[in-house]
């Protein structure tokens, strides 16, 4: 009797594993694609990451290629696959400024750029080898650069909208982020993107709201999109409070600490990873977050010592020698001994990792491109090596003009 019951369950779980199996390979049966090919507006601010999901296509189509213009029906095309689908980039690896080929990946029929900047705004388009599309976006990604921070607690309020005849620019801001710290005071913030609001609008972009879409949308004329470009993004932050989850220790763990704690003194012992690393003085230090984003809620401490946005966000004093960026990095300018200690990192609210700054007077400086101090001396002795040798051609082109013209002075009595 129990193995005809076994064999009964196992009957029955075979055959919910095939119904599971058959309702995952029908998703795209319940999604038909759009007989006009139609565009997803979607904004974004530099260096997110973001992810565009190929919501339809034909059952007998198994892989797909996604397509790159920056205008529609523009002469060039970029291809974003290697016609097999095993183009795999991971986002860690993958550095500011870099070209978007090597900044993309594909995953389950949906393409993933990593780090994405202004440049990368445009058509995106999912389809086929021979180059039939079935679905496709219209992406804008809004540079960090001039963006403007309001800190509510100094009473400070947002930008007025702006109104140009028809045409209403304003900003749309995002969720609140969590708490960037826990137990303290701490900061959260919301990021605020341009948005348009224009009835001339293409009927080919899809709108979440009529007539609505973001400032640098293809669906915006060139001369609404110009005049869309000075409202600028915005960053609204406000102070926070709350506390800490309590995480239950390993029995273990605390034993041991218990039984060297009655040898002598306990040892000290980091509650995160903690990296060490030795800086040159008078050399500049960008420190990241582990596993970070731009739209993360991260916060940086030295010590005891709280970075907070509001006296140390980019652009709040142009002579700040330590500054955080709207990438959450965190920037040291031309490092001083009194910059050695432990710098903390949270991420959405939980300390996540330490970096034990040492700064040496001595050793060896390996010179790196990656370096911007590097870089810049670069170009300054090339520049120099440039002007002595336009200086000596000209001298040598006076002196045969002089020859052939005979410009020579006459030194005879």
């Amino acid at each position: 009797m129990n193995l005809t019951h076994a064999t009964v369950l196992l009957w029955v779980w075979g055959c919910l594993q095939a119904f599971e199996i058959v309702e995952k390979e029908n998703i795209f049966q319940r999604t038909p694609c759009p007989a006009f090919l139609m565009f997803d507006n979607a904004a974004y601010l530099a260096d997110m990451s973001f992810e565009l999901p190929c919501h339809c296509k034909p059952e007998e189509v198994s892989a797909v290629v996604w397509y790159y213009q920056k205008d529609l029906g523009g002469s060039h095309t970029k291809v974003l696959t290697d016609f097999d689908g095993r183009v795999l980039t991971e986002e860690s690896q993958v550095r500011v400024g870099s070209d978007m080929l090597v900044r993309f990946s594909i995953r389950m029929f949906s393409l993933l750029v990593f780090r994405a900047q202004p440049d990368d705004s445009g058509l995106y388009f999912c389809g086929t080898r021979k180059g039939d599309y079935f679905y496709a976006y219209d992406v804008d990604v809004q540079s960090s650069e001039g963006m403007v921070a309001t800190f509510k607690d100094q009473g400070q309020e947002p930008f007025a909208d702006e109104h140009h005849g028809s045409l209403h620019i304003f900003t749309t801001f995002w969720e609140w982020t969590p708490c960037d710290r826990c137990g303290v005071r701490g900061e959260q913030w919301r990021i605020g993107l341009c948005y348009l609001r224009s009835p001339g609008l293409s009927p080919r972009y899809r709108k979440t709201v009529p007539d609505v879409v973001s400032c640098g949308s293809r669906a915006v004329p060139r001369k609404l999109r110009a005049r869309a470009r000075e409202h600028s993004p915005e960053l609204l932050v406000q102070s926070c409070v709350v506390p800490c989850e309590q995480k239950a220790a390993q029995e273990g763990f605390v034993a041991i600490l218990s039984y060297v704690s009655k040898l002598g003194s306990p040892p000290w012992v980091p509650q995160v990873p903690i990296q060490f690393h030795w800086q040159r003085l008078g050399h500049g230090l960008i420190i990241s977050c582990p596993g970070a984003r731009p739209e993360h809620a991260v916060a940086w401490d030295k010590d005891r010592q709280y970075f907070y946005r509001t006296q140390y966000l980019e652009g709040v004093n142009r002579s700040m020698r330590v500054f955080i960026d709207h990438g959450n990095h965190l920037h040291i300018r031309f490092t001083q001994l009194s910059d050695r200690g432990i710098y903390y990192c949270w991420r959405q609210g939980v300390r996540v990792a330490g970096l034990r700054l040492g700064v040496t007077s001595r050793g060896r400086y390996q010179p790196s491109f990656s370096d911007p101090e590097t870089r810049s001396a670069v170009e300054l002795t090339l520049i120099g090596y440039l002007f002595i040798t336009a200086v000596f051609v000209t001298i040598h082109v006076c002196r045969c003009c002089c020859y052939l013209f005979h410009c020579r002075p006459n030194f005879s009595p």
